[in-house]
């Protein structure tokens, strides 16, 4: 463990002390040696631990909490590391990488130089597949299982999907494949009804219907009592009892959809009864082909307020002795300016009083985005399609073609996801659809399958793609005013998870000339072009530079796409340096837009210095933390920009 958070969290682990019996627990191997009933005290002893440590350091700790028991008793029956683990996102994964050996490192969780938030397989041998997406482990454990045929081996491999993630379509492309494959690998649903807000759609609706019909409970119970009574386990005994399951699942469930995919279904079945789940595993064990396990948990089980406020406890904030809930994705609330997001919630609501056509779509993350406030206004002008981005999208498109004006508001990295859907749907088309992306740049903790740093280059290479990002508050309600009166395709207004710097909310947001820049500080041999957050950081640098006696140039680049190109080329005769910065990756992001564009107005007198984020992805940690690694911080940037002036004078 890296020594300088180990003196950080020294006083945390006196306050924590290990449990007698956890303390004997270095790997999964030795739950083996343990009976049914230090099985039981080992997840009491589970559950506490990592709710006193999360509680003090922060992090994901709802659904962790809620796969106590189905965590010890898969490492419990289970060949770990030869059998194979796939956990859906990771969330749920604390209580494993407390039995793989990282029960002291979990005081580093989420922290720069500590361990992943989510399974890593950089980290331990125990983490198979690594994902902060989620719907992805049916899909990677086929391919797992299809390499481990291949080569003639026999390790298991199951899976842990949450039903969240089974709001997903890749989820569905994963069953549907690996149904008709034949392969032995075992999906265990984990159903707590909850993703991060309560799920929606058809299939949790399925779901909720086939855990509470009492005649499907009854065959439940007969159909494994009747497993147990057989003598033999093997290839015809497990042929029976599928056919069984199969005839009667036909009759009492007709949308038997996981059957009709090819799965062996069984469930479903109470994931806090320690007995019942591994007598449960035990059994289907043997069986071949594939299997899907539907268990029952309780996100945030054994936390004080799981079962009043269960959506409140899928993360909690650290630095206190005692839990203190957030949701999941809400922004912290502080003095001053608040952050874009709330900017953008604010805002939307009024531009909808004036249009009735505006529309808001989240993919599952209405929290996160600030829709809650939109649907309670508007309920019937509000939609949440679940962990389907992609569907999202072309929904959004749907929309836009029949006349609506939708805002779809999603994550820049889960946007990503649905990149065909973006060009073929949307842009091929030239649907006036309205793309807010929450998070872009370095998010913090969640790391690099969280951050939003490739949105700039995958949107600014779709034609007709309106790429945008804002310095402050106001800049954001006018660009979502812009984007609105725009009609001639799709429109992108990027922002990070940070304060919105300067916001009047009774302000009336105003439409933008497109592609207009604003040259906010005229300097003199060298001028920084920024987009987005950095022009705020940039604009106090000139202040402190100015005192210097270094006049430096600062331009708002508010459009990444279409570029400010009559601007563009008067700073180029102004300015022996152009410097760009831009909290993306640095390649084909602004930086890139501003060399190709000045090689078409044929200028080749200024310098140009592209400074963004390095071609390679960024760890976890604070969003301060990480601005400094990549040279990003505002001391940095002072300091570079000194040594530029310098060296031009």
């Amino acid at each position: 463990m890296d020594s300088a958070l180990a003196k950080k969290w020294e006083w945390a682990r006196r306050e924590v002390p290990v449990p007698p019996l956890l303390a004997t627990i270095q790997a999964p191997s030795d739950l083996k040696a343990l009976t049914r009933a230090e099985l039981k005290q080992l997840a009491v002893e589970l559950r506490d631990y990592v709710l006193q440590v999360v509680s003090r350091t922060g992090g994901h700790l709802g659904a962790s909490l809620g796969v106590v028991e189905l965590t010890v008793a898969l490492h419990y029956l289970y060949d770990m590391p030869r059998d194979k683990i796939i956990w859906d996102v990771g969330h749920q994964s604390y209580i494993h990488k407390v039995l793989t050996g990282r029960r002291e490192d979990l005081f580093t969780i989420r922290q720069y130089g500590g361990i992943s938030g989510f399974c890593n397989i950089t980290e331990s041998p125990y983490d198979v597949f690594g994902a902060g997406h989620a719907s992805t482990s049916i899909s990677a454990a086929l391919g797992i299982a299809t390499a481990r045929d291949l080569a003639g081996d026999g390790y298991r491999v199951v899976t842990v999907t949450g039903d969240g993630a089974m709001t997903g379509g890749l989820a569905y492309e994963g069953l549907n494949n690996a149904g008709v494959s034949g392969r032995n690998l075992t999906v265990i649903l984990n159903d707590n009804s909850m993703s991060i807000s309560p799920n929606v759609g058809a299939i949790s609706h399925y779901l909720t219907n086939l855990t509470t019909h009492p005649l499907v409970k009854k065959v439940r119970h007969e159909v494994l009592s009747l497993i147990g009574k057989l003598p033999s386990v093997g290839e015809p005994a497990g042929e029976l009892v599928k056919r069984l399951e199969k005839a009667i699942k036909s009759v009492l469930v007709p949308a038997a959809l996981f059957q009709s995919l090819g799965f062996q279904y069984f469930g479903p079945v109470d994931g806090h009864d320690m007995d019942e789940i591994i007598d449960v595993l035990e059994r289907l064990k043997p069986l071949s082909g594939p299997v899907l396990l539907h268990v029952l948990t309780r996100k945030g089980e054994g936390h004080p307020q799981a079962a009043s406020s269960p959506d409140r406890v899928h993360a909690v904030k650290g630095r206190s002795p005692t839990p203190k809930l957030v949701r999941s994705a809400e922004p912290a609330a502080a003095a001053g300016p608040p952050v874009y997001t709330k900017v953008f919630v604010r805002t939307l609501p009024r531009l909808a009083e004036r249009d009735p056509r505006i529309v808001a779509i989240t993919a599952a993350m209405a929290d996160g985005t600030g829709l809650v406030e939109f649907q309670k206004d508007y309920p019937r002008r509000f939609f949440d399609v679940g962990i389907a981005e992609a569907h999202a999208v072309t929904f959004a498109a749907g929309l836009a073609r029949a006349g609506a004006r939708p805002a779809a508001a999603i994550y820049s990295t889960f946007l990503q996801r649905a990149y065909d859907q973006l060009i073929h749907d949307v842009a091929l088309q030239r649907l006036p659809v309205v793309f807010c992306l929450d998070r872009a740049g370095l998010v913090g903790a969640d790391g690099p399958t969280h951050h939003g740093v490739f949105d700039l280059s995958y949107l600014r290479l779709i034609p007709g793609m309106v790429v945008s990002a804002p310095r402050d508050g106001n800049e954001l309600a006018d660009l979502l005013a812009t984007a609105f009166a725009h009609t001639e395709g799709p429109f992108a207004i990027r922002y990070p998870k940070a304060s919105s710097v300067n916001w009047e909310e009774s302000r009336q947001p105003v439409p933008l000339p497109l592609g207009s820049w604003s040259e906010l500080r005229r300097g003199e041999g060298v001028a920084v072009l920024a987009t987005g957050a950095p022009v705020a950081v940039l604009e106090a640098v000139a202040d402190r530079l100015a005192g210097e006696g270094m006049s430096l140039g600062v331009v708002n680049c508010r459009f990444v796409k279409p570029l400010d190109r009559d601007l563009l080329a008067s700073l180029a005769r102004r300015y022996r340096m152009l410097v760009t910065v831009e909290e993306g990756t640095i390649h084909g992001g602004l930086g890139n837009a501003v060399q190709e564009t000045l090689r078409q107005l044929g200028e080749s007198r200024p310098e140009l210095l592209m400074l963004g984020l390095p071609d390679r992805f960024i760890t976890h940690g604070s969003r301060e933390q990480l601005l400094s690694e990549v040279g990003l911080a505002p001391t940095q940037l002072e300091q570079r920009l000194r040594s530029l002036w310098r060296e031009l004078e």
